[in-house]
């Protein structure tokens, strides 16, 4: 007998997001399961600070915070919480629940997952955070043992889905086609108003239906197909095009791989199922592959930063002029940086109306092991020149003291190496074994046939985004732009215009060594001193194309190393460039 659909909600897609989501989404309309995704590989780093200060710490307070609200209301209207806000300490965090639910006179039986952490393995030395992405099969054994709240450490951010999924229809670990849907459906739900209009690349005409989008939901359905919606009356709208971009965003190739299963991105069909509902199915899954992801934060040392308005004429050489003062007066300091990085941002105009409009930027960031090196050094020198540099010499603000800047790397450990453990309401501990069948190493996908292209006929120079929707984001140091387009006929022009080469020329950022940091001390190189490297994925059935971009974020978020450090704008400049565009299609 089949099971009914699941309605599994979001209420948080980072750390920070909006505070009375989840009460939103318990009053709102009917659910099942409500998650919350409070993690990324920048909280993970601001946790393990956390935890140096205090080793009791390193969870999400701000979702102990929204259960003091909501616990109630979550137990009363019979909805269960899964949510990764455990971060680094999902014992404590299930320990502050409990101790919550009984000062409220609530009763909730909560349950964590855990073995993730690999900290202590000794396999990392100098991380301050290792952590494994586990997958929903600890969360399934929790929820199958009656837990009401379900708090993980780090698992991948699907698993909120996957792992309610296969528990409420029962699906075992080789179902890779059901389970390659909960992923896809996961995708979606987990940067929260992403999938209901938010950041959307083709929101102009849509504006007005944006000033506070609802938080999306999926129905899951017992074959793996879903449809992602949300509760009547609220804010924004879900179309396909929501949907595809968020289906685009942070992904690579065709293969999208987890802990669970390796969905296959080239199988994805969108459709409209009436208003604010996208019915997606036919998603495909393989065995998911060998080893899990393991992410490392570290200290990188500390970060300094000064900028520099540079107003009206010569900007040039008011430039030369600062810098010349700036590094000969650090190369005399007591305590000069190791590395130095100067960027002009010529956002100046001529004949400009407004003072701010006829001035550019010219950015010094440094970097050093010793956080005095960075800090009274380059804003004492910085300072000093006030009265002796160029003319109409100011700062957008005071230079500061340095601050501590991290790196992200990934690393890779057999998943038969990661203890995962279920803690049951009643205290039990169940070890998940890995999933029972083989495992599938991932390889590319070769890239599907193509349509023809357009016949010739007269086009009009134009930018991309009057006929292509984009969203781009980042993973570690590596930046993925993913591009689609709405008919068919667009998807013939866009597959044969838009090659790698093109895309390099459109973006030449892409294609080119990231701004040096130069050494400053002996036998110190840059580390991130050589071209990106851009790949292409053809995604048919979603009519995009997927750009990934290896290295251009150097050493991650985290280290801020670029202007835009997590490839937010990156999709938005490639839509404002302009190509021949066929005038059929514009």
């Amino acid at each position: 007998m089949s099971r009914p659909p699941l309605r599994i909600g979001n209420a948080s897609g980072f750390y920070g997001d909006r505070f009375d989501a989840m009460k939103e989404m318990l009053t709102g309309g009917e659910l099942d399961v409500l998650t919350g995704d409070y993690l990324a590989e920048l909280t993970m780093l601001i946790l393990g600070r956390d935890r140096m200060k205090n080793a009791d710490r390193g969870y999400a307070r701000t979702f102990l915070r929204q259960l003091e609200e909501c616990l109630g209301l979550a137990m009363e209207r019979g909805v269960r919480l899964v949510a990764n806000a455990g971060g680094l300490n999902p014992a404590g965090l299930a320990a502050e629940i409990r101790e919550l639910a009984g000062r409220l006179g609530v009763e909730a039986r909560v349950a964590h997952v855990e073995g993730d952490d690999l900290l202590g393995t000794g396999r990392f030395p100098g991380a301050l955070t290792a952590n494994a992405y586990l997958g929903g099969a600890g969360i399934t054994a929790c929820l199958d043992a009656g837990a009401d709240i379900v708090v993980t450490g780090r698992v991948t951010d699907a698993a909120l889905v996957t792992g309610p999924a296969a528990w409420h229809f029962g699906w075992p670990d080789d179902a890779y086609d059901r389970l390659a849907g909960a992923v896809v459906a996961g995708h979606v739900l987990e940067c929260g108003t992403q999938a209901t209009g938010g950041n959307y690349s083709r929101f102009a005409d849509r504006a007005g239906q944006l000033g506070r989008p609802g938080f999306p939901l999926a129905e899951i359905h017992e074959d793996g197909s879903a449809v992602i919606t949300k509760h009547p009356g609220t804010g924004g709208f879900v179309e396909p095009g929501t949907v595809t971009e968020q289906l685009l965003y942070e992904t690579g190739g065709a293969r999208y791989a987890g802990p669970d299963v390796t969905a296959r991105l080239d199988t994805v069909r969108l459709e409209p199922d009436g208003t604010d509902r996208v019915r997606i199915h036919g998603v495909r899954g393989e065995a998911p592959p060998p080893t899990l992801k393991v992410g490392l934060n570290r200290l990188g040392g500390f970060r300094g930063e000064v900028v520099f308005v540079l107003t009206g004429l010569d900007i040039e050489a008011k430039a030369d002029l600062v810098r010349r003062q700036m590094e000969d007066a650090l190369r005399g300091a007591k305590s000069s940086p190791t590395y130095v990085n100067w960027e002009l941002s010529r956002t100046d105009k001529a004949d400009a109306d407004t003072e701010e409009t006829a001035s550019a930027l010219f950015r010094l960031v440094v970097r050093d092991q010793k956080e005095e090196a960075v800090g009274r050094a380059l804003s004492g020198t910085a300072v000093e020149l006030a009265l002796a540099s160029y003319p109409g010499f100011h700062v957008t603000a005071p230079p500061g003291k340095g601050s501590p800047y991290g790196v992200f790397e990934a690393a890779y450990v057999e998943r038969a190496e990661v203890p995962q453990v279920a803690v049951l309401p009643d205290g039990e501990r169940r070890r998940i074994p890995a999933p029972s069948g083989p495992a599938r190493p991932l390889a590319p996908v070769e890239d599907p046939p193509l349509p023809p292209p357009l016949p010739p006929g007269p086009t009009r120079r134009a930018p991309l985004g009057l006929i292509a929707g984009a969203r781009s984001g980042d993973k570690g140091g590596d930046a993925n732009v993913g591009v689609w387009v709405e008919s068919d006929e667009a998807w013939r022009w866009l597959v044969h215009t838009l090659t790698v080469e093109r895309f390099c020329e459109l973006l030449p950022e892409t294609n080119q060594a990231p701004p040096a940091l130069e050494a400053r001390g002996p036998g110190q190189s840059p580390a991130t001193a050589t071209p990106s490297l851009v790949t292409r994925h053809p995604l048919p059935t979603l009519r995009a194309l997927n750009f990934t971009v290896q290295g251009l974020l150097g050493e991650g978020v985290a280290s801020r190393y670029r202007f835009d450090p997590q490839a937010k704008g990156l999709a938005e400049w490639l839509r404002s460039r302009h190509l021949d565009i066929p005038e059929a299609l514009l």
